[in-house]
């Protein structure tokens, strides 16, 4: 099938009759817990383009949650599945082997921050990643404790749950959590209590008291950090941050490790965004990006480290699933034929200026932040930090109803943030920001 035409057209209004009804069957059928964005079933996607089943074009400013990078069914993507799906499906890695496993550890090898000898281990799922990697380095030490930020988002299992900071919706009612998880301040410029000037070195002051006197730095095993926070409201670091924090782990022999799940694969205009801050990781946990759409994950990281789990330690049934793999060759090699590292950085360039423009006396809009295609707008009650997330809320649905697919996300609830397709075309991202533009004009 070709790709579908990249223009928005809004057919019916949004939800329309076909995805009202399919939305009353989902909600017979379906658990409660399981939320949406936006309320329409779609038919095809590709390119920048969301189609539902009643015809209306959706621009994506979203990638299935930073995902479909490449867009939803890229053709490099989709003949590599095709042809592996046809070979076989599943043999499981651990019991019968095959190339393409092994050829994606090799590009994760080479892509990944750092010249040092690393070996990859390939899971399905972000979560799966992270606690691998909280495995790994506990092997490796022999300690037990975890340290994380802040607004971190690290997943929904027991132990990545317990590392996420957000309450509602991810952990409300789920406890009781995972032992040994400490949390300290993450450096949010914007809301830094004694100015944004101060968000680094006092950040980094809280992160040394607890490992160093609250912990004990002999009891920490691992120290994992997003390059850019996700969920929590796609929150930069101050610069020189993350590399003090590496510096810190390694001097107390903590594994230091990057949760590169949402930044990693050219979204924010590096391969990974722990590159902007010259941090090389001892291990980086992917995901999302990865494989074009395909479920699959890895831990990549210092081969020492990586071998200190005995064999059988680590894997899982469909870890590394062999048309996932497929999937992630086709998507890592569209990702660097295409330049789409460089784009990233185009999409920025092109966007942030427009985005700037919405603030001013009287807007919403109290930041501007991200990094390449992963641009925030935070919302707040106009000339206060306040948080706003109905006005986050309203931006958004005036959105959807345009057309255009735009999450909310923030640990207050009240951020807007821009993941576009690193291959949308620019007229469409163009005509996705005006709608945004008038969005906010609407808030105001």
């Amino acid at each position: 099938m070709s790709q579908p035409e990249q223009r928005r057209i809004v057919a019916t209004a949004i939800p329309g009759p076909a995805s009202t009804a399919l939305q009353e069957q989902r909600s017979a059928e379906l658990a409660g817990g399981l939320g949406t964005t936006m309320p329409v079933f779609v038919e095809r996607a590709g390119g920048g383009v969301v189609v539902d089943v009643d015809g209306n074009h959706i621009i994506d400013l979203a990638s299935g949650i930073a995902v479909t990078s490449v867009g939803a069914a890229h053709p490099e993507v989709v003949r590599r599945i095709t042809e592996q799906a046809e070979r076989f499906t599943h043999t499981c890695f651990l019991v019968t082997q095959y190339e393409g496993f092994v050829e994606v550890a090799a590009a994760l090898n080479r892509l990944t921050p750092g010249d040092h000898a690393k070996k990859t281990a390939l899971f399905t799922t972000g979560s799966e990643a992270v606690e691998n990697a909280v495995k790994i380095a506990r092997a490796a030490t022999g300690r037990p404790a975890v340290v994380v930020l802040g607004h971190a988002y690290h997943g929904r299992t027991l132990l990545t749950m317990s590392m996420t900071g957000k309450n509602v919706p991810y952990k409300d009612g789920f406890g009781p959590f995972a032992p040994e998880v400490y949390r300290v301040p993450s450096p949010y410029p914007f809301r830094w209590p004694s100015g944004p000037e101060h968000a680094a070195e006092e950040a980094l002051a809280a992160l040394r008291e607890t490992v160093l006197t609250q912990v004990g730095a002999h009891n920490v095993a691992a120290i994992v950090a997003e390059p850019i926070q996700g969920e929590g409201g796609f929150i930069v670091p101050p610069a020189g941050y993350l590399k003090a924090v590496q510096e810190l782990a390694t001097e107390h022999g903590i594994v230091f490790v990057a949760d590169e799940i949402q930044t990693g694969f050219g979204r924010t205009g590096a391969m990974f965004a722990c590159e902007h801050d010259g941090v090389v990781p001892d291990l980086v946990t992917t995901a999302k990006a990865l494989a074009g759409g395909m479920p699959l994950a890895a831990v990549t990281g210092r081969a020492e480290l990586m071998d200190s789990v005995a064999p059988g330690g680590l894997g899982g049934t469909y870890a590394g699933n062999p048309v996932a793999c497929a999937a992630a060759l086709g998507t890592l090699e569209v990702i660097e034929r295409d330049g789409l590292v460089e784009r990233a950085r185009e999409i920025e360039a092109r966007v942030r200026p427009r985005l700037e423009a919405l603030q001013g006396a009287g807007s919403p809009v109290g930041e501007v932040r991200g990094r390449g295609a992963m641009l925030a707008l935070e919302l707040v009650r106009p000339g206060t930090t306040e948080p706003a997330p109905d006005i986050a809320r309203a931006i958004a649905a005036h959105c959807h109803r345009e057309g255009v697919l735009t999450l909310v996300c923030g640990t207050f609830g009240n951020v807007i943030r821009l993941l576009p397709p690193l291959v949308i075309p620019m007229d469409l991202l163009d005509e996705a920001v005006a709608v945004l533009e008038s969005a906010v004009a609407a808030a105001r």
